[in-house]
């Protein structure tokens, strides 16, 4: 457009156009011409009705908008090209247009204030929708939200969470990127930059823009700009290449024959209007008379621009005048290419939408025949109102409004891929249709192309997914796709991609080594299949088959001198309990259970009581023995065997008699230990009372010190075979073993406490039966001369 600056001292200089034209913008208006032709040929719509056009040319201003829609109402001259058979003549009924949303919005201002309906046919702003404002404005077009919205789950369908975004200053860039980022923000989007600009913007605003594209790190790039604006912002990235950008589209440009001069940019992908036929409009733009390209300014502008000469006088010095021979046939540029008949179709839709409002309100159906009466005044209100309710289908395409004045939504993905000859071509890859429910919209039917030629989708994003086992934590300053991988923490799992917390296991679960999902903690117990268990049971098994060959022995040689010594019948009740606490040390081994638990510190507890009630016997009667050899001493008599079995029975009663207490007021049970270890579980057995185990633990002590201080006392009575000294240090074992067993109890983990407690029981059975019968067994197998009286009862030196 051509502008003057004011000098104020007189009247400025009309506005006009200047430059080239653009082809595409001719060939709407050819096909709104090629429409109303129709409709006047038509003996079903506006039969007999003849409709009359005027075409003016905007320049895409919204200045020069303002000027031609005021002087359309006012019906003034036309500027551009006209139609003078009209059935009424001096009413404007409707207006088709603008292209631009910008233009759109200035026009609709004006004839809104008239009730004269407008159909544009390429103006998408959403901002168009609100009827307060703009309520005669209608559109074959979708609106930008929808767009916005489709796109925004394009990006999102593509994994691209970190994109740039770059739009027309416009009312269509700027509320339309304002709506895909309000769109994008839900999908989770993010976007690194947002830069808006215009073609009157200075050359350095331009500049400014690309170098922000090329320093970049987001691979994708949305661009929610017209067609004018696009083609200065490429031809300023193509003087300086960038890395490769992956080009996302609005419809404005994605489809636009110009725009694929712009090779760099092979492999973008946008949403474009519905590809389309329209019968006969090929033909129609093609037959171009001489007298018709004459007669019309615009069209001799074309016809010159086409073929690079002048027609007729037009023609100056040194120019080529156009003879004839030009053939539009042959020519290849936008006005001629009806293979990609998408805004067109929205401009012969816009038409044929008009012509049946008008026919509703002129035009009746009576005796199946249509009757239009020609002479009637049509009001644009009329029209508009009519407008609202038109429902029809043209060439198999549907045509009606919303409440909002907007259609139904639908796009064609368009992908540009390089065909056989290395040209790019416009290929349509999938569809969306707004009507569908949720999550049905999109729908992709072949493969894409990506940024150089590529197969592989593209990354863009500001951080690597976070694998399941991590949790997201975003970076300071920086947006939310932007942040770091944090292991879980230590009984923690995270079994989704880009989890933002982690979560902990159930209570018997423990994640795994990659902290991505929960399993089951091993269950733990001292079994009889592990080298511990297999150990323990084999000294066990071992040390109760030692007490039974020891009284094998003791039996076979009853009758000798040193098993009669030594009390014979407590010595094999000694040898029975001690077999019984080998055998009890097996309790402990295995998956407890509620018996298991009871049986293993009651048999403990009963059987070493007895074990130490018969060392304590013995120990009183080698007392009473030496005792009895005093003059005058009848002390055996008092201590003979019956009070020797009473001693036995009372001492293991009365732990019998704890026992029992302990089973019955509070008595053990299996527990999982959860605690100790955290990975996994320990089956073990609760005390149930802690005061029960210790009173057992106590009264086997304090029968095993007093029997230890009665063997000391009696170890230095005079005779060859004294037993209180076997005794007295079969007790220091015992002692020292059950003393170290408390610290080592206490602090032991999970199933140690439980070997513990084993090797404490085999332990002090070994240091029993070795200290007190090994000595005794040497004699009676190996030194038989030793067995007899006369040498025990010998005097030590």
């Amino acid at each position: 457009m051509h502008t003057v600056k004011h000098n104020y001292t007189s009247l400025p200089e009309p506005l006009r156009c200047t430059g080239s034209m653009d082809s595409r913008e001719l060939r709407y208006t050819r096909a709104m011409v090629f429409a109303i032709n129709e409709i006047n040929n038509s003996s079903e719509l506006l039969p007999g009705i003849t409709l009359g056009y005027q075409i003016h040319d905007s320049c895409a201003s919204p200045p020069v908008a303002v000027q031609l829609t005021f002087q359309l109402i006012n019906g003034l001259h036309p500027l551009f090209d006209t139609s003078e058979k009209c059935s009424q003549s001096g009413i404007v009924t409707a207006v088709v247009g603008e292209s631009g949303s910008t233009q759109s919005i200035s026009m609709s201002r004006i004839v809104g204030s008239f009730g004269i309906p407008q159909v544009s046919h390429f103006a998408t702003c959403a901002c168009l929708s609100d009827k307060q404002q703009y309520p005669t404005f209608f559109r074959t077009i979708p609106s930008d939200q929808f767009q916005a919205d489709a796109l925004a789950k394009l990006v999102k369908h593509f994994g691209w969470t970190w994109i740039g975004a770059v739009r027309s200053d416009s009312d269509y860039g700027n509320n339309g990127m304002a709506s895909f980022l309000r769109a994008a923000r839900k999908e989770g989007i993010c976007v690194e930059y947002s830069e808006s600009f215009y073609r009157t913007h200075p050359h350095s605003r331009i500049q400014r823009v690309a170098d922000v594209i090329r320093r970049s790190t987001a691979v994708v790039v949305v661009a929610f700009a017209a067609t004018g604006d696009m083609k200065i912002l490429l031809e300023e990235l193509a003087r300086k290449p960038s890395p490769p950008r992956q080009w996302i589209g609005s419809e404005a440009w994605v489809t636009d024959l110009e725009m694929l001069k712009f090779t760099f940019c092979a492999g973008a992908i946008g949403f474009g209007i519905q590809r389309s036929v329209i019968p006969g409009l090929r033909d129609f733009l093609l037959d171009l008379s001489p007298a018709e390209v004459a007669g019309s300014s615009v069209l001799t502008e074309f016809w010159e621009d086409a073929f690079n000469c002048r027609l007729g006088k037009r023609a100056g010095t040194g120019e080529r005048v156009c003879d004839g021979t030009e053939d539009i046939q042959n020519l290849q540029n936008p006005y001629t290419d009806t293979s990609q008949l998408r805004v067109t179709n929205m401009v012969y839709k816009a038409v044929y939408a008009i012509a049946h409002a008008i026919h509703n309100v002129v035009c009746q159906e009576r005796n199946s025949t249509i009757q239009c009466d020609r002479f009637i005044k049509t009001e644009p209100v009329q029209v508009l109102d009519q407008l609202k309710r038109v429902n029809f289908t043209r060439n198999g395409y549907q045509v009606s409004f919303d409440a909002n004045g907007d259609p139904v939504a639908t796009y064609e993905l368009v992908n540009w891929q390089r065909n056989e000859n290395g040209d790019i071509d416009f290929v349509t890859v999938g569809h969306y249709d707004a009507s569908l429910p949720a999550g049905q919209e999109f729908h992709m039917r072949r493969n894409l192309t990506w940024a150089k030629g590529s197969t592989q989708v593209p990354v863009s994003v500001c951080s690597e997914s976070c694998p399941p086992g991590t949790r997201k934590v975003l970076q300071k300053g920086k947006p939310i796709c932007c942040y770091d991988c944090i292991p879980c923490a230590e009984g923690e799992f995270s079994n989704i991609t880009d989890s933002s917390d982690c979560f902990l296991c159930p209570e018997e679960f423990w994640p795994n080594a990659e902290r991505n999902l929960c399993l089951r903690k091993p269950v733990e117990f001292l079994s009889f299949h592990e080298v511990l268990g297999i150990i323990l049971a084999t000294f066990s098994v071992g040390g109760a088959c030692l007490a039974i060959v020891t009284a094998t022995v003791f039996f076979r040689h009853r009758t000798s001198a040193i098993v009669r010594a030594n009390n014979s019948e407590l010595s094999f009740l000694l040898l029975f309990s001690l077999t019984l606490c080998f055998l009890c040390s097996l309790t402990f081994i295995g998956q407890p259970s509620e018996w298991s638990c009871m049986l293993r510190h009651t048999a403990f507890g009963i059987t070493f009581v007895l074990c130490i009630s018969c060392v304590l016997g013995k120990t009183i009667v080698v007392l009473m023995a030496f005792r009895a050899t005093l003059p005058g001493s009848n002390v055996m008599k008092w201590f003979g065997p019956a009070q020797q079995r009473m001693t036995v029975v009372f001492f293991t009663l009365v732990q019998a008699l704890i026992c029992t207490l302990w089973l019955v007021l509070k008595p053990p049970f299996p527990i999982k230990n959860l605690t100790t270890y955290k990975e996994r579980i320990i089956l073990e057995c609760a005390l149930g009372s802690a005061i029960g185990f210790w009173a057992v633990l106590g009264y086997i002590g304090l029968l095993a010190v007093l029997c230890f201080v009665l063997a000391v006392l009696a170890r230095k009575l005079p005779d060859n075979f004294n037993e209180a000294k076997l005794i007295t240090f079969s007790m220091l074992i015992f002692c020292a073993v059950w003393i170290t067993f408390i610290p080592a109890y206490v602090s032991s983990p999970g199933k140690l406490t439980v070997a513990v407690e084993i090797f404490a029981i085999l332990a002090s059975s070994f240091g029993l039966i070795l200290c007190i019968f090994a000595p005794k067994c040497f004699i009676i197998l190996f030194r038989p001369e030793k067995n007899t009286k006369k040498h025990l009862m010998s005097k030590n030196s």
